[in-house]
Formats: C-alpha cells, sequence, structure tokens
C-alpha cells in the first residue's frame, strides 16, 4: 500500500470511531470501540489520543469517551458559514410571525437530515427534531419534499432503503405507487404530513434548491387541533414561497 492509499486508510478508519457516537449511544469505553470496530489495542489508543488531543473527543466518567468540545467549536463555525442560516433567517421570522407554528431548514446529507436552523412562534412548539437531531427519510413531509425533485436514479435507493416507512404512512404500496405520489408533489412544490414525524403535528415541506438538485426542505409544522383546509393551502403558499427565496439567496438560483 502507497503511502497516500495508506493516510486515506487511516483517516478513514479514525472517521469510523467518530461515526458511533449517537444520540442512542453516546458514551463507548475502549473495549466497546475495539469489539465494534475490529480495532487492535495499540491502534485504536492511537487514534482516541489523536482525538482527544484534537477536541473531537473527550474522558467521561468509567472511563468511557464522548464528543468533545471541538466538536461544539465545529458547530459555531458552521452557523456562520453555512449559506442556508443567513438566507433562511428574515423568512422564518416571516413564517412564525404570520401564525403559531415552527418553522425550520432542514439539510440532506446521505440518508439522513439534519435542522441547521429554527424559529418558533408557537406557546408549546410541536416539532420534535432541534437543530442538529437527525430525522428519518422515510416518514414526514420534509423527506418527500426532497424526494420528489431527486432523480429516478438516485431515488430508487432511498425507495427501497425505506419502502417499510413509507408504506407504514400510506404514500403507496409499491415502489410505482411510491413514485406516482411523488410525482404529485414535485408538480404541486409542497408536501404536507400529518402526524408521521411528531404525534399532533402538521408538516408543510417544499425544497431548497440548489440549480435543480434538492439540497434541504423548508418546513412549517402546527398543532394538528387548529388546522383546517383553507389553512394549510394558505401555508403551504407561503412555505413555497419562502423556499423559494431561500434558494435564491442561497445559492442564486431556484426552480
Amino acid at each position: 500500500m502507497d503511502q497516500e492509499a495508506e493516510t486515506t486508510n487511516s483517516r478513514d478508519r479514525v472517521l469510523a470511531v467518530l461515526d458511533l457516537f449517537s444520540e442512542s449511544r453516546p458514551l463507548w469505553t475502549p473495549d466497546e470501540l475495539m469489539r465494534e470496530l475490529g480495532y487492535s489495542r495499540p491502534t485504536l489508543y492511537r487514534y482516541l489520543k489523536s482525538l482527544k488531543e484534537s477536541g473531537l473527543l473527550m474522558s467521561a466518567r468509567g472511563g468511557r469517551f464522548t464528543l468533545g468540545p471541538r466538536v461544539v467549536e465545529m458547530d459555531y463555525l458552521s452557523r456562520r458559514a453555512d449559506p442556508l442560516v443567513a438566507a433562511a433567517a428574515s423568512p422564518l421570522a416571516a413564517l412564525t410571525a404570520a401564525q403559531p407554528c415552527t418553522a425550520l431548514v432542514v439539510r440532506w446529507y446521505g440518508d439522513k437530515m439534519l435542522c441547521v436552523a429554527s424559529q418558533s412562534s408557537a406557546p408549546n412548539p410541536v416539532s420534535s427534531y432541534p437543530r442538529g437531531r437527525p430525522m428519518p427519510m422515510g416518514r414526514g413531509a420534509i423527506a418527500r419534499s426532497i424526494m420528489a425533485f431527486l432523480p429516478r436514479q438516485r431515488l430508487v435507493p432511498l425507495i427501497t432503503r425505506y419502502s417499510d416507512d413509507l408504506r407504514a404512512v400510506g404514500v403507496g404500496a409499491t415502489p410505482e405507487e411510491i413514485i406516482a405520489v411523488l410525482k404529485r408533489i414535485r408538480r404541486a412544490g409542497v408536501a404536507v404530513a400529518f402526524g408521521e414525524v411528531t404525534p399532533g403535528a402538521i408538516g408543510i415541506a417544499a425544497p431548497i434548491l440548489d440549480a435543480n438538485d434538492p439540497v434541504a426542505s423548508l418546513c412549517v409544522t402546527i398543532a394538528g387541533q387548529h388546522a383546517n383546509g383553507e389553512l394549510i393551502d394558505r401555508i403551504s403558499n407561503e412555505v413555497r414561497n419562502a423556499a423559494r427565496l431561500v434558494s435564491i439567496a442561497a445559492f442564486g438560483s431556484a426552480k
């Protein structure tokens, strides 16, 4: 193995350590990491030392490790540099001023969706996903607003991976039925979901596009007991227009 390939391999192995930390498993002992990753003890301890010195990991009670302060610093830098956060500030404020709701912008990466900015005017916000908490790709208006704008070759693997979730919420029983629903969402420019992610919440979402590529979604969630067809239609228009404004401000283009 040449030196460049070896360096890349080592970097990937270090990143694999970080990938194990999650909401359901935020703490790991070295022995648990070794069993999960299959690394030798000297190799793992070398990686842990490097990650700890960089601030990406820190020691916790019981000889365990968790994510470190460098992660918080990186989040601060991301907030300052992310064009979506800056572009979304005014539209989110306008949406939350128009009615009691939570308005959020969610980025899509890999098979995860992550809230990067949000504002709320609801007395008891109904969104379950604050900034930084991953969202499921198979449920909810946000996921479908993104999937509806993907080309078929990128869409089909997601449908296959999340077919059980999509069927469970009534999107369709077969891939072709699911695709037909997503085509209707694309024509409408907005997706609506009732209680699929957060019980009692209605989500209304439209894609944020970089050229024709969906990179994020703008969503408003409202309490279901306060909603009717007229209100949902009005918010749908507001969300669609706001997503277009964010697309233009962040990337200089929108469909």
